[in-house]
């Protein structure tokens, strides 16, 4: 229960004459008396908030950065109208800053024996589970001076998803799957593809590919076209050790790696490769192994959700052992982890061979766009003394990749907004390559 605004409103303008004229105990009686029999009776008339019913419906998950609409609905099965302002309370994480206050608060008339629906619009901040809070309801009375107050709980769950803003490049990534896979006029062959069909010569086409035999039986020339090899197997490791926490702009290291993941299984899914996800640190975060090609992207999606990084330092051999289980066979194995030399030479390196001596393998890493600017900074003592600071953490980077190269691993180094699009076309030059 609670005082308003009004009832106050009116108790000080009462006590103020009294004060003027007649300053005393029986004088401010006379005036308040009245006004606390007023507020005692809307008291009791005011609609009882317990006897209220509540139920949730609307959006269970939404993407990072997309709006959700959850809708309340409040049933009033007392024989008094309800007049009412409602909280409808969620984490901090799922709003926008600034806008709770706004987006959380609804006002609320429901007559006896009725329902109404309100709308809470969230926005989140934040991947993972978001678990709604209480809602408090405060109900006025026909004079508006006493409310009655109390808390409902109401569960309701909302699956923040990665956002998956790198899928703007997956139609132009699967055009260029489409000319590997033979399906346009530009065809391509790599050592290793499979035989696809055969077509009549036309000028330009390589002249390795005609098919003597078969121009033997036609009066046409006829050449081979060729499709890369498909139903290939492509373990996608994600590091979600201390490294993937460091922040590259608004976002940890490991945000930008999921949109790598996601835009690579979806096209590699498309070319009718098999993938697998595969979450570590010192443990198993997360595994999605053995989906369809329709249904891995959406347990990718979930599995990422609630994933975030950890403040310990990743067992590289452990790690290596459960990809070694998870892709018992031949397959291409894509790492997404830092380029930071420390941890690259001490901890990868050494059990690297065990990758590379049955798989393809492939190291992305994120790059920090802000070190680059640094290294082209002049003007000041401060900016020369970034600079040379700049220029050798790439010097060691380089360095690092180098290193990689040199053992058989493709690498990948880019920013956050590039990393995804490149990681793919890595992919596609492996493929058309006949490498996988």
């Amino acid at each position: 229960m609670a005082l308003t605004g009004r009832a106050a409103l009116l108790a000080a303008l009462g006590t103020l004459p009294v004060g003027l004229w007649d300053p005393s105990w029986t004088g401010i009686l006379t005036v308040n008396a009245p006004l606390a029999l007023a507020c005692a009776c809307d008291f009791a008339l005011a609609t009882p908030v317990r006897r209220l019913g509540l139920s949730r419906s609307g959006d269970t998950s939404v993407r990072l950065g997309e709006t959700a609409e959850v809708d309340l609905t409040v049933t009033n099965p007392t024989a008094r109208p309800l007049r009412a302002d409602l909280r409808d309370a969620w984490p901090p994480s799922t709003w926008q800053p600034g806008t709770e206050i706004t987006a959380s608060r609804h006002r609320l008339s429901v007559p006896p024996s009725e329902r109404r629906r309100v709308t809470t619009r969230l926005q989140p901040s934040r991947r993972g589970d978001h678990e709604a809070d209480r809602v408090t309801i405060r109900s006025y009375g026909p004079l508006g001076l006493f409310t009655r107050q109390g808390s409902h709980k109401v569960p309701w769950s909302l699956g923040v998803l990665p956002p998956f803003a790198s899928r703007k490049h997956l139609p132009s990534k699967l055009a260029r799957l489409r000319e590997l896979d033979g399906r346009t006029s530009v065809l391509t062959r790599g050592q290793g593809t499979e035989f696809d069909s055969l077509r009549e010569y036309v000028p330009g086409d390589d002249t390795r590919s005609i098919d003597w035999r078969a121009t033997a039986r036609h009066s046409n020339v006829a050449v081979r076209t060729w499709r890369p090899e498909r139903d290939r197997h492509i373990l996608i490791v994600l590091d979600t050790g201390r490294t993937s926490a460091g922040r590259v702009g608004d976002a940890p290291r490991l945000d930008a790696s999921m949109d790598a993941a996601l835009l690579l299984a979806a096209l590699a899914s498309r070319a009718g490769d098999r993938v697998d996800l595969l979450a570590y640190d010192r443990r198993v975060r997360a595994l999605v192994q053995g989906r369809s090609a329709g249904d891995v992207l959406p347990s990718m999606v979930t599995a990422l959700a609630t994933l975030e990084p950890e403040l310990v330092e990743t067992d590289a051999r452990n790690l290596t052992s459960t990809a070694l289980r998870t892709a018992p066979r031949a397959s291409l194995i894509v790492l997404l982890t830092g380029l930071d030399t420390a941890p690259i030479e001490e901890g990868l390196l050494p059990v690297l061979p065990r990758l590379t001596k049955r798989h393809k393998v492939v190291v992305a890493a994120v790059a920090d766009p802000h070190i680059e600017e640094m290294s082209a900074a002049r003007g000041t003592t401060e900016a020369v003394y970034d600079a040379a600071s700049a220029a050798q953490a790439q010097s060691e980077r380089h360095r690092t990749a180098e290193q990689l190269r040199s053992r058989g691993v493709t690498v990948v180094d880019a920013t956050p907004q590039t990393l995804a699009p490149a990681l793919a076309d890595a992919y596609l030059a492996l493929k058309s390559a006949g490498r996988l």
